[in-house]
This record gives C-alpha cells, sequence and structure tokens, in this order.
C-alpha cells in the first residue's frame, strides 16, 4: 500500500537520526572512559581505536530500542500535529491500522538487537579483555619503543630499552629508575625479557646488571651487581576484571541454571523483548490532542522508558542474587509492558460514554 509505504519510510527517516544522535553522545561517553583509562595506565594507548570498535557492540543493544522508541514518537507525534493522522483516520486508517507499518520496523530493529545481544556483544567484549590481556604480555603493545624513555604508569618510574624483539617480550640494554617514599631505584641490564606470574601480574626478569639505591639528597647509596633479577611492572589493567558471565555464549547460558547464568540470560533475552515492547507502546503514547504541548507525551513516553529498564537492571540484579525465583525471571517486567501496551492500543481513539444524569 502506498501510504504504508510512506508511513515506513517516515519512521525509518527519524530513527535513523535518533541512533545517528544516540551513537554520537555513547561513542563521547565511550571515548571519554578509554581516555580516562590510557591516562591511568589501565589500557595501553594503541589499543584506543580497536576498544573503541569493540565496546560500540555491546551498546548497540541499549541504543536501538531508544533510538527506535525516541523515532516512533516523533514520527507519529508530527502525524497527529500536522493533522495527518485526521486525514488517515477519514480513509479508515486509526491508530490500530498503524501498526502494521510499525511492526514492518520494530520487527528488524529487535532481530538486530537479539543478534547484538545474545552473539555479537559476549563475542566483542571477550575480544576486547583478549586484546587487553595480550597487550600486558608484549612491552611493545603496551608503548614501550626500543630507544625511547617511557614513564610507566601510576608513576611507577621511567624505563628505556636499546633493543627489543619483535613480539616485545625479549630485550636488551634495560635502565630502570624509580621513587618511592623518598628513596630512589635506579636499575640497568645487559639483557631481559618479560614473563607474567600466575597469568596476572608482570615481571621483567633481568640478567648480568647493576641495582642503586638510596635516599634523595643523600651521599651514601647502596651498589649491587646481580647476575639475575626479577622486577615487578605496574599493571595496566589491574582493577579490571574479567566477567565470566558476560562472555559466556548463549549454548553455554542455556543449560546452567545457575542464578548469575539465568540472570545473564533473561538481560540478553530482555533487550530484543524490550525493543517490541516499546514499539507496541510508541503507538498510544505518540497521540497528541491539538492543543496539547509539543512534547508533553515524549517527556512522558521517556520517563515510562527509563522505569522499564531500571525495572529490568533490578531483575537482573535480584535474579543473579537469588532474590527472586527462577522461574519468574524477568517475565514479570516485560509481561505487563505487552499487556499495558495492547490496553493503550485497544482504546486509543476511543470515546468515553457520557455519564448517566443523576434523577
Amino acid at each position: 500500500m502506498l501510504i504504508e509505504r510512506y508511513l515506513v519510510r517516515d519512521f525509518i527517516a527519524t530513527f535513523a537520526a535518533s541512533l545517528l544522535v544516540l551513537a554520537m553522545v555513547s561513542l563521547g561517553g565511550i571515548v571519554t572512559a578509554l581516555l580516562s583509562e590510557i591516562a591511568r595506565g589501565k589500557l595501553p594507548a594503541s589499543l584506543l581505536l580497536s576498544q573503541l570498535g569493540l565496546r560500540s557492540v555491546g551498546y548497540f543493544s541499549l541504543m536501538l530500542p531508544l533510538a527506535l522508541f525516541l523515532g516512533l514518537l516523533l514520527a507519529i507525534g508530527r502525524l497527529y500535529r500536522d493533522s495527518e493522522m485526521a486525514v488517515l483516520a477519514s480513509v479508515g486508517l486509526g491508530p490500530r491500522q498503524l501498526l502494521r507499518p510499525v511492526a514492518m520496523l520494530t520487527v528488524p530493529v529487535a532481530l538486530l538487537v537479539g543478534l547484538c545481544s545474545l552473539w555479537a556483544a559476549p563475542k566483542a567484549l571477550d575480544h576486547s579483555q583478549r586484546m587487553i590481556d595480550q597487550a600486558n604480555r608484549s612491552l611493545l603493545v603496551a608503548g614501550l619503543e626500543p630507544g625511547r624513555f617511557i614513564e610507566l604508569p601510576g608513576g611507577g618510574g621511567v624505563l628505556y630499552v636499546g633493543e627489543m624483539s619483535d613480539d616485545g617480550t625479549r630485550f636488551g640494554r634495560l635502565f630502570l629508575q624509580s621513587e618511592k617514599d623518598g628513596r630512589v631505584d635506579v636499575t640497568t641490564a645487559r639483557a631481559g625479557e618479560l614473563f607474567l606470574d600466575g597469568g596476572e601480574e608482570r615481571y621483567l626478569q633481568l640478567y648480568d646488571g647493576f641495582r642503586a639505591e638510596g635516599e634523595l639528597g643523600a651521599r651514601e647509596y647502596r651498589l649491587m651487581r646481580f647476575a639475575r633479577n626479577e622486577i615487578r611492572l605496574p599493571d595496566r589493567a589491574g582493577d579490571v576484571v574479567r566477567d565470566e558471565v558476560r562472555i559466556r555464549s548463549l549454548r553455554s547460558l542455556l543449560p546452567d541454571a545457575a542464578p548469575e547464568a539465568r540472570a545473564e540470560l533473561h538481560w540478553r533475552l530482555g533487550a530484543p523483548l524490550a525493543t517490541l515492547a516499546l514499539g507496541l507502546l510508541a503507538l498510544p503514547l505518540a497521540r497528541s490532542e491539538p492543543r496539547q504541548p509539543r512534547y508533553g507525551r515524549v517527556l512522558f513516553a521517556l520517563l515510562a522508558y527509563l522505569l522499564y529498564t531500571n525495572l529490568l537492571i533490578l531483575s537482573r540484579a535480584w535474579l543473579g542474587s537469588g532474590q527472586i525465583p527462577l522461574w519468574l525471571g524477568a517475565w514479570w517486567v516485560h509481561l505487563p509492558a505487552f499487556a499495558i501496551g495492547a490496553w493503550l492500543l485497544l482504546t486509543d481513539g476511543q470515546v468515553a460514554r457520557p455519564r448517566r444524569a443523576r434523577a
């Protein structure tokens, strides 16, 4: 139908504009967080662009439902404001007849959200954490270049190497200077290598070198020569905890009856379900009267979205901690949302019955 194609094109254009604005805001927040981690030494600067792309995947399951909701609210609200809904109603296309063109946009978006939430986001998070772990195993990836002095994260000192292997694990002609509690420590070594103790802490294994230590400004220093020595490097991602549940695949979560696994499963399933519920709610919530404020219903709809999202977050926390039964899951949030949307859609546009006059 020509009118349906016109409505779908209008819905898609408004949805794309809303998504573009939300994407710019979200990318700005992600870049700010990444730069903060780089400044604190938690993330190598060379991984900025790759981490930006990988972390953006997880935000799509949150941005797409909101962009769809806002796009439909603005597009349908414009139909009421420009009296196009009155024209459509005159040819038999009331609010309930708009459900088909709304579904033509909502269902593909819900499928895309499900793809991101159930498969792409866990894969991207797992790959992101693996890249950070790999960066901690290589001085080259962590930002150290041969022939340059660099400052270790957290004020850990100054490090210099004259030579380095291609994989960044072996080096030659090392100089390391650090200060702590008014004492200075200078270490030199002919050669060395980087290794991880227990998979988390990074150490430099030094060979054939000297170490001088003492108080700043004092004349007496202690000089030692060693054949082999170990020095612990500050952790770039010391306070980053791997969330094993969030990176698990959907196939491994389905048979797991643990509360944490159930909570993660319902959270992933909740994203596409919330997309469908928001698409259904957008139809009646976008209705506006001729003299009604332009964005009055939009603000009310955003409050409803925030309530819906916060209830999903609470259900995830309560389900993971065992405060609600596993069989209940997050259905107590989704089912009322679908019921309210269906009831509002069925009663949308109905004229209230006149009250009987009292005798």
